[in-house]
């Protein structure tokens, strides 16, 4: 476990990274929809307790899409004005408050699944616009090495705390945006503003598979044993990823400039 914690969102990080200067930060930011950081959590939990502590969890998890996207929605609307540390208070506070509020609702999959959705569809319209095309920089080695470091550390942070706090607040932990947060930062200080909006939007979009995941992972942990409701929870997220990687190509969305095709990014 302590491997997976390490290893695995750091790596991850890294891939989304080099996406990121090969295809551009909406392909970037669709990759980092993905619940490589959930997952794992939630397959920790599972282990750590059981499938119907963890069936709340991922139902919770499945909520926090909300208070995840209220995060990205605040920085990118804050790292036009601000620099990266106010801009990264203003979107953990989005974050937190959001959080709390969810932490009162009564937890049911048909409600999570509700405010999920309804989220993901609100949340095309409340990006910021950007006027210019987004280039992606020369990235040092240093500053790869740093993401990995500070995925690794929130990673583990997370997990440790998420255990002692009940499902309901381990599942929407299990959602606190640690991708968002480092390739944000990181993305905003290096590559300019727009960049870092443009990765925050493309993550609504990548997270119409991490809906999927966390939908199936609720229900089948009921029903099913533990590797089947996971296999059955990633196969489903699969084919939503691939799914919304077409509506990005129908849309025009789907960024491929190559930084000589590229205007220079709106720094903040």
């Amino acid at each position: 476990m302590l491997t997976i914690k390490l290893f695995l969102v750091p790596a991850f990080l890294a891939f989304i990274t080099f996406a990121g200067k090969r295809w551009g930060a909406n392909v970037a930011g669709w990759l980092a929809g993905l619940p490589v950081v959930t997952g794992p959590i939630l397959f920790i939990l599972a282990l750590e307790n059981d499938a119907s502590f963890a069936a709340v969890a991922a139902t919770a998890s499945l909520s926090a899409v909300f208070a995840s996207v209220s995060f990205s929605i605040t920085y990118a609307h804050a790292c036009i004005r601000f620099r990266c540390l106010p801009s990264l208070f203003c979107g953990l506070f989005a974050w937190l408050v959001a959080a709390l509020i969810l932490s009162f609702i009564p937890s049911s999959i048909l409600s999570a699944l509700v405010i999920a959705l309804s989220t993901l569809v609100a949340a095309s319209r409340a990006f910021p616009k950007i006027s210019r095309q987004v280039s992606s920089n020369s990235i040092r080695a240093s500053e790869i090495i740093f993401r990995m470091i500070a995925g690794a550390i929130l990673t583990v942070l997370v997990t440790t705390f998420s255990s002692s706090l009940g499902a309901s607040w381990s599942g929407l932990l299990a959602v606190f945006p640690i991708l968002a947060i480092v390739l944000a930062a990181f993305s905003h200080k290096t590559q300019g503003a727009a960049f870092a909006v443009s990765l925050l939007r493309g993550m609504v979009t990548g997270l119409y598979s991490f809906v999927a995941f966390c939908l199936t992972l609720s229900v089948a942990l009921v029903h099913a044993s533990l590797a089947l409701s996971f296999i059955s929870s990633i196969a489903a997220a699969i084919i939503v990823q691939v799914a919304t990687k077409n509506v990005m190509k129908s849309k025009g969305s789907y960024e491929l400039h190559s930084k000589s095709d590229c205007e220079p990014p709106v720094h903040s």
